[in-house]
């Protein structure tokens, strides 16, 4: 299936995770749609960037066997001293190869899904989201990227009863947002920086809308904020005084609707993932944090007077 602008009811997803227990209450489903407006340098999840399927390499399952160069239309491949390269400026994305590798040595990532299919797949679960207050989370990438397939994929939620959440980066128009909320029942919110300007420089994009929406959002909408921790960037106890400040406020501005804040310390689980996409991993040689300072950015958000949990 081809996604295209005009349909709206269509989304590139690149995962979906079944029995997740991290991306809201109870037992989950957590469908990740592929395309995001940030270009955070620290992102785990690279293949969930661009808005279209990618073609990952894994080399350590090649076996040199050749079939991949004869299928490429555009001889992108090349396999010379046993060394299979890429040419991923030569590369169309037709996904030939991915269809052919025998051993899943070349993975196809992200598949257009219209909001029926994706739905029907969600909904295998139904019993799992009922028995444990569960439901179904949206993540990405960014979700409302593909808002129309949004807005139709949570008003069937609703119908049938599920319970779901919308995990953003919040980077959109509200009249965007506003359409997707009329049927979410809980938002995950990032907080990247409070400073538009380092906003900016690793992100891509300042944080005026993002704020903006989030004042809004907290109004109207349950909302868990989550608060990725970055060495060097907003990890320090001056700037995390400033955070719990602004939190405490927005918290008691939504009337009890931001429930709790959850940080997410900085990990390189991604970093293969930049790799087998033939990228950079602009975070290399990043030192993880030590346990007890994380606890100790912790205890100063609690003191807040907001409920805030780790995750890994």
């Amino acid at each position: 299936m081809v996604n295209t602008k005009k349909d709206k009811n269509v989304a590139c997803i690149f995962n979906i995770q079944n029995f997740s227990i991290q991306d809201g209450p109870g037992i989950r489903t957590t469908v990740f749609l592929k395309g995001c407006p940030l270009r955070c340098e620290w992102c785990a999840n690279p293949e969930s960037q661009n808005a279209h399927p990618e073609i990952m390499l894994l080399d350590i399952k090649c076996i040199k066997c050749g079939i991949c160069v004869d299928v490429c239309p555009v001889g992108a491949i090349t396999i010379a001293d046993n060394i299979r390269v890429i040419d991923r400026n030569k590369c169309n994305l037709c996904m030939k190869c991915a269809e052919s590798c025998p051993t899943g040595a070349i993975e196809a990532v992200g598949q257009y899904l219209s909001v029926e299919e994706a739905f029907n797949k969600l909904a295998k679960d139904s019993l799992f989201y009922f028995n444990s207050e569960g439901g179904v989370t949206f993540s990405g990438g960014e979700p409302l990227w593909y808002w129309g397939f949004m807005q139709e994929i949570c008003r069937l939620c609703k119908e049938k009863e599920i319970h779901t959440a919308l995990d953003t980066c919040g980077y959109a128009s509200w009249e965007v947002m506003e359409t997707v909320l009329e049927n979410t029942d809980l938002v995950l919110y990032d907080i990247k920086h409070l400073d538009p300007v380092r906003h900016e420089k690793l992100s891509g994009v300042s944080n005026e809308l993002i704020l903006s929406n989030l004042r809004r959002v907290v109004n109207r909408t349950k909302t868990w904020i989550r608060i990725p921790l970055i060495p060097g960037y907003n990890d320090s106890e001056t700037y995390f005084r400033k955070l719990s400040q602004f939190v405490r406020e927005l918290s008691r501005s939504s009337n009890g609707k931001v429930e709790k804040v959850s940080l997410l310390p900085y990990h390189d689980w991604g970093k293969q993932k930049y790799l087998n996409l033939g990228r950079d991993y602009p975070f290399d040689g990043t030192p993880l944090h030590r346990e007890e300072y994380i606890q100790r950015l912790r205890d100063i958000m609690e003191r807040s007077g907001v409920k805030t949990s780790l995750r890994a």
